[in-house]
C-alpha cells in the first residue's frame, strides 16, 4: 500500500485517524498505530512483516544491552554488524555476487531475493536508536511496544524521512492531537499528495517514455526533455512523500523535522545538500562523517571523509553502479567547491558548522552569501541546477552505459530524425507543458512569499480541497502511479 493510492486515501488513513481520535488513553492509541502500521506493511509485504518485527526486536534488545556499561562497546558493534548484515543480505547480495562474477575469477550463484520495501529507512532508524543509547543521548527504552512503534510507524516506514528516536521519544509516551494540528496535518498531506500525483506522475510519463526508448529515438531535444522531467519527477516525488509523512505525523500528534527546503534554489552543491533529503544527509553526518573525523583533521582528510560519505549515500539508494557513481560525482563536486579559490578552508571550522548537510549555515557563511552580487548568485544557481540534473541522469539510468549515452546526447545529439522528433512531440502535450511551468514555480520558495500575504489561509484551504479532488480524479482515471522507492 502506498500513500498515493485510493485504498490508502479513502479507507486506510480515514479509518485509522478516526479510531485514533476517539480512542481514550495513549496506550490504546499506540496499540492502534502499531497494529495499523503492521497491517500497512503487510498489505504489500505479507512475509517481510516478520523481518520488520525481527529488526525491531533485535534493536530493542541491543538497546538494553548497550545501556550496560560493561557490554556497551560489544553491544553497539554487534548492532552495527547485525543491522548492516541484514541490509546487505536483502539489498546487496545479488549486486555483490554479480560484481564478483564480473571479475571472471570465479562464478557464484546470484541470489534472487525480493527487496523488502523501506528496509533502508527502518534499518537506519534502528541503528540511530542503538547508537544514541550507546552515546547516552537517549535512555534505553524498556517497552518493546514503544520501540516497535518508533520503527514501524507507517507515515515514515517506507519512504522516510529518517526519524531519530530522541525527536519523538516524548510524543510516543505523551502527545496531544488538536483539531487545529490535525487540520494543519491534513493540509500538509494533501500538498504532498498533489506534488506526487499531479506533478511527479506527469513528469514520470515523459521521463519513463524517453529512458525506455530506442537509442535512435534519443537526440538533444528528447534527452533534455527526459533530464528536466526526471529532475522534477524525483524532487516532487521525494518531497511529496515527505510532506505526506509530516502531515500524517501531525494528524496523529507527532512532529517530524523538515526533510526538504527548496533544494533547487541552492547556489552551490554544498548548499543543495543542506536542503535535499536532510534526514538522510543528517544521518550520515552524525553517524559516519563526524566519527570519521569530520573536518577536524585538515582539508585533505575532510575531502576524503566526504567521498566516503557520498559513496555510502549513493550505495544506500540502491544496488547499482549508477547510484555509486552518482554519489561519488557529488563528492567530486564538493571537493571542487572545497578547493575553489577564495573559499575558506574547512580545517579551521568545527563540525558544528555546516560541512555536511543536515545542519544550518553559520553566521559567517550567511554574511558571505548576502555579500555576493546578484550575477554571482545567478551563476551559482544555474551551475547547481545543471550539475544536479547531470547527476540525476546517471541516477535514473538503468546502466552506466545508458547514463553516459544520455549525457552525450544532451550536448552533442544534433540529429533530428523523424523517430526522435516524433518521440519529443508526443511528450510535449499541453498537460505536460502546463505541469512543467507549475513545477518550475513550485520548486522555488514562492510559498514563503505567499504566506506573508493577506488572505493566504482561505486560499490555502481552497487550493488543498481542489488539489485533493484533482488527485482523486487522477487516481480514479489512471493506472500510472509509479513508486520509485521500491529500490530503497
Amino acid at each position: 500500500m502506498v500513500f498515493s493510492s485510493l485504498t490508502f486515501i479513502s479507507i486506510f488513513l480515514p479509518a485509522v485517524f478516526l479510531l485514533h481520535w476517539i480512542l481514550p488513553g495513549i496506550k490504546l492509541k499506540n496499540a492502534l498505530l502499531i497494529v495499523a502500521s503492521l497491517v500497512f506493511y503487510a498489505y504489500g509485504e505479507p512475509v517481510y512483516v516478520f523481518l520488520l518485527l525481527l529488526s525491531a526486536l533485535m534493536n530493542y534488545g541491543m538497546g538494553l544491552l548497550v545501556s550496560r556499561p560493561a557490554l556497551a562497546k560489544a553491544g553497539v558493534a554487534a548492532a552495527i554488524v547485525l543491522n548492516l548484515t541484514l541490509l546487505g543480505v536483502f539489498k546487496y547480495a545479488g549486486f555483490l555476487a554479480e560484481a564478483v562474477n564480473a571479475t571472471g575469477i570465479t562464478r557464484i550463484p546470484v541470489p534472487q531475493i525480493a527487496l523488502p520495501i523501506g528496509i533502508s529507512f527502518f534499518t537506519f532508524q534502528s541503528l540511530s536508536y542503538v547508537i544514541d543509547v550507546y552515546r547516552g543521548s537517549v535512555r534505553a527504552q524498556k517497552s518493546f511496544a514503544k520501540v516497535l512503534l518508533y520503527i514501524s510507524f507507517f507515515p515514515q516506514l517506507i519512504a522516510g524521512p529518517i526519524v531519530k528516536y530522541h525527536d519523538i521519544e516524548k510524543e510516543i509516551g505523551e502527545r496531544q492531537v488538536t483539531a487545529e494540528g490535525a487540520a494543519r496535518g491534513m493540509r500538509r498531506f494533501i500538498a504532498g499528495l498533489s506534488k506526487k500525483v499531479l506533478i511527479s506522475n506527469v513528469m514520470a510519463v515523459a521521463a519513463d517514455a524517453i529512458f525506455a526508448a530506442d537509442a535512435g529515438s534519443v537526440n538533444i531535444l528528447t534527452a533534455w526533455i527526459a533530464a528536466v522531467s526526471y529532475l522534477f519527477q524525483i524532487y516532487f516525488d521525494f518531497s511529496g512523500y515527505s510532506d505526506m509523512a509530516l502531515g500524517m505525523g501531525e494528524m496523529f500528534g507527532f512532529h517530524f523535522r523538515e526533510n526538504f527546503q527548496y533544494p533547487y534554489a541552492a547556489g552551490s552543491i554544498r548548499e543543495f545538500w543542506r536542503r535535499w533529503h536532510m534526514s538522510l544527509s543528517g544521518w550520515f553526518r552524525e553517524y559516519l562523517y563526524i566519527p570519521l573525523g569530520g573536518n577536524r583533521k585538515g582539508r585533505a582528510r575532510t575531502v576524503l571523509n566526504k567521498f566516503i560519505v557520498f559513496f555510502c549515500t549513493g550505495l544506500w539508494h540502491g544496488a547499482n553502479v549508477t547510484f555509486i557513481v552518482w554519489g561519488l560525482y557529488h563528492g567530486f563536486l564538493l571537493m571542487l567547491e572545497e578547493y575553489f579559490p577564495g573559499r575558506k578552508g574547512a580545517g579551521g571550522k568545527s563540525d558544528a558548522a555546516a560541512e555536511i548537510p543536515g545542519n544550518g549555515r553559520d553566521a559567517a557563511e550567511r554574511q558571505n552569501e548576502e555579500g555576493k552580487s546578484a550575477a554571482l548568485r545567478v551563476v551559482g544557481h544555474v551551475y547547481t541546477v545543471l550539475a544536479v540534473m547531470v547527476g540525476f541522469v546517471i541516477f535514473r539510468a538503468d546502466t552506466m552505459a545508458q547514463g553516459l549515452f544520455f549525457l552525450r546526447e544532451m550536448f552533442t545529439g544534433f540529429h533530428f530524425g523523424p523517430a526522435a522528433m516524433s518521440l519529443a512531440m508526443r511528450q510535449l502535450t499541453p498537460l505536460y507543458l502546463s505541469v512543467l511551468a507549475v513545477s518550475a514555480v513550485a520548486a522555488a520558495p514562492v510559498k514563503r512569499y505567499l504566506e506573508r500575504r493577506k488572505g493566504y489561509e482561505p486560499l490555502a484551504w481552497v487550493s488543498s480541497l481542489a488539489g485533493l479532488l484533482f488527485c482523486i480524479l487522477s487516481l480514479s482515471g489512471s493506472t500510472y502511479n509509479p513508486f520509485i522507492y521500491f529500490r530503497f
